[in-house]
């Protein structure tokens, strides 16, 4: 069965600003494919799509229905209504595919689709612009998921944070997983009050540091390893090494369309072995009831 693609107004503008066209974001993804595939295998995507480019309203969409190419796979997933049958990256042509239709950002599911999650996700964004406040706390929940017997992993969100991500075995239920995100959040939070909080309301933060573990639960879905967002110069949601925390020039929103292949083609992938560290959950959480005694 064939996978061409057939292009489209690939002269469409759609970041103003960086003069960067339908037809970049379409060379981006299938320069990216190699290393950013593995990260989406059998997971269901939700897509932020901007058909008039940034500057106009764009749109979320998770159900495509039968619209995909017959090539391209799909997770059905059941809701209260029926089912909604979300894209799912596979191969370079799909990434391809879903940048021609304006797909700017991929939002994936925490579970492949089997829906029992296996990864962890806390969401670091700052109250206002201290950046430097994020990686502190990015190394503190590292540091207590490490000592809890979890490997840790940092990427950038190209927006206003980072994202800390344990790779778990598929073992636990969602429930599970966001109850012990919950517990770790609530530990890093009380060990500097002051500049962390695990506040969803916003008028409740102050100028501390949110640790959001809402992403953890059935359904919901973290921007995935290499998507573009739809923001002024076109970010990247780029994987980092954890030494890279210590440079004083890094941004969240640092690494671009424009730069990323060749930050891969020099550094790889640092999320390459992500796989191969997946751990249970079982002692993790033993050990955590013990630190929150």
């Amino acid at each position: 069965m064939t996978t061409d693609v057939t292009l489209t107004h690939t002269d469409r503008v759609l970041f103003p600003a960086d003069a960067i066209t339908k037809g970049d974001l379409i060379d981006y993804y299938a320069t990216v494919a190699e290393v950013m595939l593995p990260h989406l295998k059998d997971r269901p995507l939700t897509v932020r799509r901007y058909p008039r480019g940034i500057d106009e309203n764009g749109f979320i969409q998770q159900d495509f229905g039968r619209s995909t190419p017959e090539w391209m796979s799909r997770a059905e997933v059941p809701e209260q209504d029926g089912t909604v049958l979300h894209p799912v990256a596979d191969r370079r042509a799909a990434l391809v595919w879903l940048a021609n239709q304006d797909c700017l950002s991929l939002h994936a599911w925490l579970s492949r689709q089997g829906h029992t999650p296996d990864r962890l996700v806390f969401d670091l964004d700052p109250s206002g612009s201290d950046f430097d406040a994020v990686r502190a706390k990015a190394r503190a929940c590292a540091d207590l998921l490490g000592d809890l017997g979890l490997a840790t992993y940092v990427q950038t969100t190209g927006s206003r944070g980072l994202h800390v991500v344990a790779p778990l075995r598929a073992e636990a239920d969602f429930d599970t997983v966001r109850a012990f995100a919950a517990d770790v959040a609530e530990i890093v939070a009380r060990d500097d009050p002051r500049r962390r909080t695990v506040q969803a309301r916003k008028e409740e933060r102050g100028d501390r540091v949110y640790i959001d573990i809402m992403r953890n639960a059935y359904a919901q879905t973290a921007v995935a390893p290499y998507s573009v967002r739809a923001r002024p110069g076109a970010p990247v949601a780029t994987p980092l090494n954890w030494d890279e925390l210590d440079d004083p020039g890094l941004r969240p929103d640092g690494f671009t369309l424009r730069d990323v292949p060749t930050r891969i083609d020099e550094r790889g992938d640092p999320w390459a072995d992500i796989h191969r560290h997946a751990r249970s959950l079982a002692h993790p959480s033993e050990r955590l009831q013990h630190a929150r005694a």
